[in-house]
């Protein structure tokens, strides 16, 4: 395969919330009044993601739109207000939670993500993002130090499209002056990264950081180490 660009998925694949997001959700609370022992909150996590997965499961198409992006996390973090026993501060508590992933500084790289960006551009292979996110995610990215390596960030909420519709992937590779045999994809969704990359003829890697067990009759990668040895590079 004559490789000429890999892009990646974003959270999960290159970041995570830094120190964690019960650890955001507490400090934000507690500036706003609320003291909540940061177990209380955790236990209240695995119901914020079941909203998350829910919304997502009915129209995945939120993706597309700043204003229905940022509903479906506003929503999430109102429901954890409700949850600990706030009502008429949920919405303002739960759009400063929002707001507090949009720094860099809330987020945190994987380890072995520069040194993979280093090593593929050193090969003269351009490095892209494909991500469902919304348009605070070029900025974060850079925040991060990623910047310099990236040759473009393709953003579902800026762009109209989202993962797994392969256009989202299609555009990507028009926008780095690639064909999709010549890129390849690496994201830790199933749906989303692996079967819409490749549906558009793209190398999909999937990568599992967290050793989820979940068969999709696919073996992922758990660290960007081996990626160059699967690419075959």
């Amino acid at each position: 395969m004559d490789l000429r660009a890999v892009f990646f998925d974003v959270g999960n694949t290159l970041i995570f919330p830094h120190p964690s997001v019960s650890e955001v959700c507490r400090e934000v609370l507690a500036a706003a009044g609320h003291d909540h022992d940061l177990q209380a909150i955790e236990s209240y996590m695995p119901l914020v993601d079941a909203y998350y997965e829910e919304r997502y499961a009915e129209d995945d198409a939120f993706w597309t739109s700043e204003d229905r992006t940022s509903s479906v996390w506003v929503g999430m973090y109102s429901l954890l207000c409700r949850e600990l026993g706030i009502e008429g501060e949920a919405l303002d508590i739960a759009r400063r939670v929002y707001e507090e992933f949009g720094r860099p500084d809330r987020w945190a790289l994987y380890g072995d993500v520069l040194p993979a960006f280093t090593r593929l551009r050193a090969r003269g292979i351009a490095v892209g993002i494909i991500s469902n996110w919304d348009s605070r995610l070029r900025g974060l990215l850079e925040g991060l130090g990623l910047g310099t390596l990236l040759g473009d960030v393709v953003a579902s909420a800026e762009v109209g499209l989202h993962k797994p519709d392969p256009r989202i992937f299609r555009l990507a590779c028009e926008r780095l002056g690639v064909e999709p045999g010549q890129a390849a994809h690496v994201g830790d969704h199933h749906y989303a990264d692996y079967l819409g990359a490749s549906a558009l003829g793209m190398t999909a890697v999937l990568i599992d950081r967290h050793g989820v067990d979940a068969d999709h009759g696919v073996l992922p990668i758990g660290t960007l180490d081996v990626l160059d040895e699967v690419l075959g590079i």
